[in-house]
């Protein structure tokens, strides 16, 4: 048996070599000519699985450690018999994270007061549900928008498009890819969309690229249509358009689900998945070894006479300050895939036990929803 894996899936190595013979390749590196004999493909978004990589192969399964699969010519692989999984929520909280620094970066850069603020939160899947908890933390008015949930569970919960762009102060993005149909997000940014949004509002995108279309974001920034923008995804990427990056308040390569433990969560998604694909004693398996970040993961913060906002922002930025990733974007551009390749040691909020120091209980509520262990004293 032939396992073929993208060699920055972090954790994978040693999982199935007790099984297979495993061949570690740069996602560019998955050729036609490498995987013509392999049984099964562990892969990322950079690897376009279609007929051009796969015809005459031997492969019966794909299990990439990623949310998305736009990558994945899906329609073509279940006709041609081979099986295909994505792992959905496998970074939800990472993002949730990337997020919460995002707001606390705002807040201090702009003087935002966010519990006088309305987000928005477009798109309320796995990752969009833990990003409007944030919000809700940070004392946030939270309008939903999903389309598909509010036909299959009534619209009580959730906001018309329009209503939420005209309402929001923020507005957060966190849709899939499609290019058809009733929902499609290709371009749900577009210039006419851009053009209806308020000078006073931010929009964030970390969902993909295309759902943003770039040139029109990049007009509105230069005509002060918009306060700012913040942008971890990109149209092209890797080959990012500079002059967008320079008008950006926080612009990040494609890293908001980066953390250590979103990616353990996606390896061990993609290998129980190929276990149960091949006959592999391996569905029960899970990624070990997750290292420690430089930060303590202990820590406190004493709320005497400082305001709910303040501490929030003190413990996020404890755990991950996303100007961090910014900054290293700006000084390189053109090492958009080094950065994602050897990115940090980035841990959850969940990884770190935090000591609230004389706060209320609402306080430390609020704490536990943006995702930490907190003790009180």
């Amino acid at each position: 048996m032939k396992i073929v894996c993208d060699n920055k899936i972090p954790f994978l190595r040693g999982a199935f070599e007790p099984y297979a013979e495993v061949v570690y390749l740069p996602g560019a590196g998955t050729t036609p000519e490498v995987v013509k004999d392999a049984d099964a493909i562990v892969t990322r978004t950079r690897t376009r699985c279609d007929a051009s990589l796969l015809t005459g192969s031997s492969v019966r399964a794909i299990a990439t450690a990623t949310i998305g699969f736009d990558h994945i010519d899906t329609a073509w692989c279940e006709a041609n018999g081979i099986a295909w999984s994505n792992a959905p929520g496998c970074n939800s909280w990472s993002v949730k994270q990337y997020i919460s620094s995002v707001l606390a970066v705002l807040a201090e850069r702009h003087g935002l007061q966010l519990d006088t603020l309305t987000l928005g939160v477009v798109g309320v899947g796995n990752v969009g549900s833990k990003v409007a908890e944030v919000g809700r933390a940070f004392g946030m008015r939270v309008l939903l928008n999903d389309p598909p949930r509010a036909r299959a569970e009534g619209g009580e919960a959730f906001t018309d498009l329009d209503t939420l762009l005209r309402e929001s102060d923020i507005v957060t993005v966190h849709v899939p890819l499609t290019r058809g149909g009733r929902d499609a997000t290709w371009h749900l940014f577009d210039a006419a969309r851009l053009e209806r949004m308020r000078p006073s509002q931010i929009l964030i995108n970390s969902s993909r690229g295309p759902v943003v279309d770039n040139a029109a974001l990049k007009e509105a920034l230069r005509k002060g249509a918009l306060k700012a923008a913040v942008l971890d995804v990109w149209e092209g990427e890797p080959d990012i358009d500079i002059e967008l990056l320079g008008l950006l308040d926080i612009a990040t390569p494609h890293i908001a689900g980066y953390s250590a433990d979103g990616k353990a969560n996606g390896t061990t998604m993609s290998v129980r998945y190929l276990a149960s694909k091949l006959g592999l004693p391996l569905t029960e398996w899970t990624a070990s070894g997750i290292p420690a970040p430089e930060q303590a993961l202990e820590f406190a913060v004493d709320a005497s006479g400082r305001t709910v906002q303040e501490v929030l922002i003190e413990a996020v930025l404890h755990t991950y300050d996303v100007r961090r990733d910014s900054d290293a974007l700006r000084s390189a551009p053109d090492s958009f895939e080094r950065l994602r390749g050897d990115y940090w040691v980035r841990r959850e909020p969940s990884a770190f036990t935090l000591t609230l120091l004389h706060g209320t209980g609402d306080l430390a509520s609020r704490l536990e929803r943006i995702g930490f262990k907190v003790k009180t004293q």
